[in-house]
């Protein structure tokens, strides 16, 4: 993992309560990754909804065989760069059948959805790696970040979470992906109630300190940038790609701990959710701040890489991740 240090650039504190600045959740303007529809969503979840909760996890898996189908064969620009990825993260061209894997693997987690919006855990098989540091943070009533990525399921590390006695979990993102959140968790249980701290606001940054010093975790994703935002260069799978340094600047000047996090599918009804430690901002002098910053954003990006190459399905950004600025982008 190399760090391009000629590529970061320094951010204004003040741009952190912009919306774009902190999870990659700004006004499109010219990142493929907002002009790229993500279909597999509200329609699939509506649809799922409806048939999984009445013939069972079983059956209606077989039905996720035909949809995976569908987007596989009619997404010709996601299928692309679900290639292109997994040859990356493969070392070698995938096969059919893995191109096939990965679609469906984004399938199953926003099926499973369903049965996690509705508190049905026991029909998973779930492991966590990690749970000590969570704990550990718990018990000393410090609050922490978990910068995470479009990396599996949310849904299962959340749930995991609520093993834990007394914690207290939320997510900072933009409105706009706030709103489809909580439309689609109300489609699979009206009763679901996710406390988000929407980004973009002035009270923004206040809010997220108020949870910290209560002891919750707050959650990121670190893995999107816009073309206007602050972002720092990294060699991601071999090749150079874009990361944001809002949350991990975020992170920093609220000084406080910052844990990656994953929940991962890994086939039939097994997860495996991961916590691991990416930086401790809790002594960072203003002088040491930037290369401490540059430091995390290295650390989140080679645990990142890792889980990309052990769990390659999981990844579901299915754009032209490594396009930089000014790139033309891969048809």
């Amino acid at each position: 993992m190399r760090v391009d240090q000629g590529r970061s650039v320094s951010v204004d504190p003040s741009r952190l309560l912009e919306p774009r600045a902190l999870a990659g959740g700004g006004r499109p303007n010219g990142p493929e990754w907002r002009d790229v529809r993500e279909r597999g969503s509200a329609r699939l979840l509506r649809l799922m909804a409806f048939l999984s909760l009445r013939l069972g996890r079983g059956l209606s898996r077989s039905v996720l065989y035909g949809i995976a189908a569908y987007f596989f064969l009619f997404s010709p620009r996601a299928r692309g760069h679900s290639r292109r990825f997994l040859s990356l993260a493969l070392g070698r061209g995938p096969s059919l059948a893995e191109r096939f894997r990965h679609i469906l693997y984004f399938a199953t987690c926003i099926h499973d959805r369903v049965y996690l919006g509705n508190e049905q855990y026991e029909r998973f098989d779930c492991t966590v790696e990690g749970e000590s540091l969570v704990r550990a943070h718990l018990d000393a009533g410090r609050g922490a970040i978990l910068m995470g990525a479009h990396l599996g399921s949310f849904e299962v590390m959340a749930s995991s979470g609520r093993r834990q006695p007394g914690l207290q979990l939320c997510m900072a993102m933009y409105e706009d992906n706030a709103r489809k959140i909580n439309a689609q968790l109300a489609a699979i249980n009206p009763h679901a109630k996710p406390e988000i701290i929407p980004l973009g606001r002035i009270e923004t940054m206040l809010d997220i300190a108020e949870r910290l010093d209560r002891g919750a975790l707050v959650g990121m994703l670190a893995d999107r940038t816009l073309a206007d935002e602050p972002a720092q260069s990294v060699t991601f799978l071999g090749r150079r790609a874009s990361l944001p340094v809002g949350p991990m600047r975020a992170a920093a000047l609220l000084r406080r701990p910052v844990l990656f996090m994953a929940g991962l599918y890994r086939g039939g009804n097994r997860y495996h959710v991961v916590f691991a430690p990416i930086a401790d901002f809790s002594q960072t002098t203003a002088g040491d701040r930037g290369a401490a910053i540059q430091a995390a954003i290295a650390r989140y990006a080679a645990l990142l890489e890792g889980y990309c190459r052990s769990d390659p399905y999981n990844w579901f950004n299915f754009f032209d991740f490594w396009r930089e600025r000014g790139d033309p982008a891969i048809a």
